[in-house]
């Protein structure tokens, strides 16, 4: 298991990225990037590199609610993150888990 992850829950997350064009990169950060992570923690994603916009990020979150992922899922784009602390803890122990070819 990677960051606390079964296989087929890093699938469905890529999956369900996959179906939007505007998705080009997606980092895991927090707990599960820093590998500090417990049963009950949640994923920690920041979208990158991307057009998206929220009714976009509404809708990933949406798919989310709909699959059996059995995490909470915190999506943000990067862009619209006004924390330099958080920025800086992205950009440090963030982990590419999705980056469109």
């Amino acid at each position: 298991m990677q960051y606390g992850l079964t296989e087929e829950n890093i699938h469905l997350l890529k999956a369900i990225f996959g179906k939007y064009n505007a998705v080009k990169e997606v980092v895991l950060y927090g707990s599960r990037a820093k590998g500090n992570y417990t049963n009950r923690s949640d994923i920690d994603l920041v979208i990158k590199d991307s057009k998206t916009d929220r009714h976009i990020i509404a809708n990933i979150l949406l798919d989310f609610d709909d699959s059996n992922l059995p995490y909470l899922v915190d999506l943000q784009d990067l862009s619209n993150i006004k924390n330099i602390q958080l920025i800086e803890h992205i950009s440090r122990v963030g982990k590419v888990l999705y980056k469109r070819d």
